[in-house]
């Protein structure tokens, strides 16, 4: 395991609650939409710790995608409106792909998805007629079976070809209005993180079941955050990873920061997602 230039117990810190998964005797579910009359939208237990949260600040050179699974990378967009739609997908879906390969060394790089989010308060995720709400809890976007079933989903004849290649699933998270005091994301190092943590948890859409790992609390988790976040820095998030040596899942949530102010802006956010293929 390698070793931070300075300890992290004497980096920045506030202390953030981060919502962990509790013992639970079925497997989870989440419905992401309405689910059916008497259906709960979800059977998770939650177990909230307090716990500290460090500064990425004096860091960010040294952050990699394949040991701690997170790193930052500066640059503003050429976007001028992060909600449109059209635009988006004309300027900003390739300026990321740019940006996931040359950060990683992949040969391509396709964005498959966006979401857009702006907290309001006292609102759930998912509320009809709302914007996408930050998620507060600790989660990871795939597991070792959705991984690459979300590979046979989206590429279709050239799936099982790459499949058989490396390829990771790589998100790009940015401010859209900044600095970011709200809600921001938090991190956990990836070699602070047992495989036994992760809890597959079943994504159940109108169409399909997909599934993301939520992650059950372990002391020897380390978590970060970049403190007032502007709109020309992104994290770069890994969310999968195929190679088996490297930093594979990324547990990742929004928190509650302390010290924000109270008529700080309400958080708002983009994040994409790509799938990153290797030679």
């Amino acid at each position: 395991m390698s070793q931070s230039p300075v300890p992290v117990e004497d980096l920045p810190f506030v202390e953030g609650v981060l919502n962990y998964l509790g013992p639970m005797a079925e497997k989870p579910f989440s419905y992401v939409y309405e689910p059916p009359a008497g259906v709960a939208r979800t059977n998770a237990v939650y177990d909230p710790r307090r716990l500290p949260v460090y500064s990425a600040r004096r860091h960010i050179a040294g952050l990699s995608l394949d040991r701690e699974g997170f790193a930052v990378v500066a640059g503003r967009s050429a976007v001028r409106d992060f909600y449109d739609e059209a635009e988006l997908r004309r300027v900003y879906y390739p300026e990321c792909e740019r940006i996931v390969a040359a950060a990683i060394g992949a040969e391509r790089v396709i964005v498959f998805d966006h979401t857009t989010r702006r907290r309001q308060p006292q609102t759930e995720d998912r509320t009809k007629g709302a914007p996408r709400q930050p998620v507060m809890r600790v989660h990871n976007d795939y597991t070792l079976q959705s991984g690459p079933q979300r590979v046979r989903d989206l590429m279709g004849e050239e799936a099982e070809a790459l499949l058989g290649r490396r390829f990771a699933f790589i998100n790009l998270w940015r401010p859209i209005r900044g600095p970011v005091k709200d809600s921001p994301l938090a991190l956990c190092d990836a070699q602070s993180v047992a495989f036994t943590d992760f809890v597959g948890s079943d994504q159940v859409y109108p169409d399909r079941k997909g599934e993301t790992y939520v992650v059950t609390y372990n002391p020897a988790h380390r978590w970060f955050y970049l403190p007032e976040m502007q709109t020309d820095e992104a994290l770069l998030i890994k969310c999968y990873d195929s190679e088996t040596d490297v930093a594979r899942f990324v547990p990742h949530s929004a928190f509650a920061d302390p010290t924000t102010p109270a008529d700080a802006p309400a958080r708002e956010s983009i994040e994409i997602r790509t799938i990153a293929f290797f030679n």
